[in-house]
Formats: C-alpha cells, structure tokens, sequence
C-alpha cells in the first residue's frame, strides 16, 4: 500500500520577495518523511486572496493532505482563514472555543483581546482547532486541508501536535554514497541500477569541491534490506566511495 501524499501552499508576500527565507518547507518535509507521508509537490503564493482559494481547491483534489503556512495573525493581511472558508464553501466567524483560547492567553498576559486579535478566532465552519502552545492563537483542519502559523516556532510546534493524529505509512529510510566522479561518467551506470531495482529511488546529486567534481548518489525507500541491496551494489561499481 502506497503511502498517503501531501502537498503544501506557503502563503506570503515575504517570501516570495526574497526578504524571508522559507524553513518550514524544509521541517515539514523531514517531518512528513519520518511519519510515512510522502511530500509530494510545494507551492508558493502572495497574499492574495484568489490565489490562496486557487491554491487550496487544487492541491486538495491531488493530494491526501494540504498544510498551509502563514497569513493566520491579526494584521489586514491575514487573510488564509477567508481563503480557505470560501476554497471549501463553508461559513467562517469567530468561534467561542478559539475566542476563549484567545481571551484566557491574553488575560494572563495582562493585555486586551481586542478587535485585531480577535480575528485569529475566525474558524470555518466545521473546522477542527490545532493547538498553539507557543502564542495560543490556534490553527485548524478541515476536510484535508490543515492551516498553519507561518512563524516557524509556531508552525514546528503545531505540527508536533498535529501529525500523530494522522495515518501514516512506512518510514522512507535512505543511505547515501560519496562518489568523485562527475555526473556523465556514472550515469549510465545509474539508469541500469535503477531500471533493475524499481523499489527503490536513485538520486544523484552534483557538488565541486576543492576543485573536484563529484556526486551524492541517495537511495530512499520504505524496504530497509532492498536499500541495502542497491547500496551494496554502488559499492561495488564504485569501490572508491565514501
């Protein structure tokens, strides 16, 4: 049985202007990894409203599970909760359980739940809350669409929460191998190695260093001893690796 696949939509003007380097990809992917689902395809898109709707009904019809990242604060730009309520055709208003999350964080803070805060208590109907431990403000799934913080401490810290309670599959285990050897000379190699082992997957990945070409060749698959298998194989058809 395949592993679930998901795909995810980052939200932000900031990022796409260069002026935030994106690290939630980069945690989600290894997280996804590690729990047995398979990240299958990222997009990225400006705060704009029809985009976001776009983004969201069209990754949501390919994919097992969306996670979205960003736009869920108090500014005017916040407008991912908007988005997704009309990309799923479902009411959206400030709901008492995220308001009383908001109101009790605020009061211990000593500072007012005003309106501005007050909009990170807008949930689409039918949606469950993910927890916040970080800044309360909670996310929520609904259907297969999970909406996160973009602050990465926040996002890393929903996650945490949120993946248990989804189905995962078996872990893609991977082992690499060190070759000095420009990507021409072992490709032909490769292709034959990969077109014999279909149950696994074969990267390579190109670095100069030093002045010295050379490739990263990756296997990643869920069956440990056929991982074992092609590494054994490079092995041999490259006994100087590393």
């Amino acid at each position: 049985m395949e592993n679930p696949t998901a795909a995810m939509l980052v939200i932000g003007d900031e990022i796409l202007s260069g002026r935030t380097r994106d690290a939630n990809m980069h945690h989600l992917a290894r997280a996804l990894t590690d729990h047995g689902i398979r990240l299958s395809e990222v997009r990225i898109v400006p705060d704009e409203h029809d985009r976001i709707v776009e983004g969201v009904r069209a990754l949501k019809a390919l994919f097992d599970h969306v996670f979205t990242s960003g736009g869920i604060g108090p500014t005017h730009d916040d407008i991912t909760a908007d988005a997704v309520a009309e990309a799923l055709e479902v009411p959206l208003g400030v709901r008492d359980d995220a308001r009383a999350i908001l109101q009790a964080h605020y009061d211990r803070s000593g500072q007012e739940l005003n309106e501005a805060r007050l909009r990170m208590a807008r949930i689409p109907e039918g949606a469950t809350l993910i927890d916040n431990p970080v800044s309360a403000a909670p996310g929520f799934s609904l259907d297969n669409v999970h909406v996160m913080a973009g602050v990465p401490s926040i996002f890393e810290a929903m996650l945490a929460g949120l993946l248990p309670t989804l189905t995962g599959g078996a872990p893609v285990l991977s082992q690499s191998l060190r070759v000095v050897r420009g990507e021409g000379d072992i490709a032909s190699a490769l292709g034959d190695l990969a077109r014999a082992h279909p149950e696994v997957s074969i990267g390579s990945y190109p670095f100069i260093r030093d002045g010295v070409h050379g490739s990263n060749i990756v296997v990643r698959g869920q069956d440990g001893a056929a991982v074992d298998r092609v590494m054994s194989e490079l092995a041999r058809l490259f006994p100087e690796a590393k």
